[in-house]
């Protein structure tokens, strides 16, 4: 196992970890992004995530796609939080609301980078101290992200944060998967499968609405695997905005240890297993327009081109107890696992 290093544009650098299998993952400090996940086949070698080539890319096209988001992943209604006693006024950088934490958020930061070889894996912990006051958020954070690939193909993230005051903090890695290696390529025909009861709707301007629905004799329903299309091409709950695709929170079940989701190539030869200690993953489609048409290396990145399997509370928890608590206090350090097993 090994780790290389390479400049990321003018002042990015990009980590590369390579197993023993040859799987590799290409990691940058700008944004604490996952930039590349090259797996070995037969047919030779495929890319498994969107992603561009520069930090300069990113800022010209999507800093979204791969990033750590954070303090706080998703939308924050009316772009304000009330706790004791005070109303926290952030950036209302999408309609009315607050998303992914504002203009310039985790994703377009530059963290600190540690790479490492240790006996088990190879790793880059990337740190990133957000002042007091940064997007309108209380209390400094310092949030760190690790990135470690092991033997077993597994693709491992590990999130820590502490806060010297009360906070919001729900951050999710924005990686988007597409296993035919082409975002040219529709991903209506990869098979997804999420153990999972109940999705939270969303209503207008796609915020949650504080509902758990039940996903039985519904398109949300990816208790057995199909294929995405199915949420993609359905019109049975136009209410619910799944004609365009998924842009959804699933809650999750204790699988005890057993995937709590799947994703798999259409042509089999790759599947995406992954567990996380996370309650929800937002799964959203691309839903980018059928005008959408943006160069992504050597082809172009188009309409439902890539699937995010984002790990996180479910947004909205800052308004609705049910959806749990994502305050973070000086008291409650945060911790939260996601891995991405790979077979292939």
């Amino acid at each position: 196992m090994e780790v290389l290093t390479q400049p990321f544009g003018a002042q990015a650098t990009c980590y590369t970890l390579i197993n023993d299998h040859g799987v590799a993952l290409r990691v940058t400090d700008f944004g604490a992004r996952i930039v590349s996940l090259r797996v070995p086949l037969a047919t030779g070698e495929r890319e498994l995530v969107l992603g561009f080539d520069s930090a300069e890319e990113y800022q010209q096209k999507d800093t979204f796609i791969g990033a750590t988001i954070g303090r706080v992943a998703g939308r924050i209604a009316g772009a304000h939080w009330p706790y004791d006693g005070v109303d926290y006024q952030f950036e209302a950088n999408e309609n009315d609301n607050t998303l992914h934490s504002g203009v310039i958020g985790f994703d377009q930061r530059y963290w600190q980078a540690t790479p490492a070889v240790t006996p088990n894996d190879v790793r880059v912990v990337f740190t990133y101290v957000s002042a007091a006051g940064e997007n309108g958020f209380p209390g400094q954070v310092t949030a760190k992200v690790t990135y470690a690939l092991d033997n077993e193909n597994v693709w491992r993230l590990t999130y820590e944060a502490v806060t010297d005051a009360p906070t919001l903090f729900n951050p999710t890695n924005h990686v988007y998967f597409n296993l035919t290696g082409d975002p040219a390529q529709s991903v209506a025909a990869h098979q997804l499968k999420v153990a999972a009861d109940h999705v939270a709707p969303i209503g207008d301007q796609n915020l949650t609405t504080g509902v758990m629905q039940s996903v039985a004799g519904t398109s949300f329903d990816f208790r057995t695997a199909k294929p995405v299309r199915t949420a993609i091409e359905s019109s049975a709950d136009q209410n619910q905005r799944v004609g365009h695709g998924l842009d959804h929170p699933f809650l999750l079940q204790d699988t005890h240890g057993a995937p709590q989701a799947e994703l798999s190539a259409p042509d089999g030869l790759i599947r995406v297993a992954m567990t996380t200690t996370a309650p929800a993953v937002v799964v959203f489609t691309g839903n980018f327009g059928d005008d959408y048409h943006v160069p992504m290396r050597h082809s172009y990145l188009k309409n439902h081109g890539g699937i995010t399997l984002e790990t996180q509370a479910v947004p909205g928890a800052e308004r609705f107890a049910q959806y749990g608590d994502i305050v973070l206090t000086p008291a409650t350090p945060y911790h939260q696992v996601t891995a991405f097993k790979l077979d292939f």
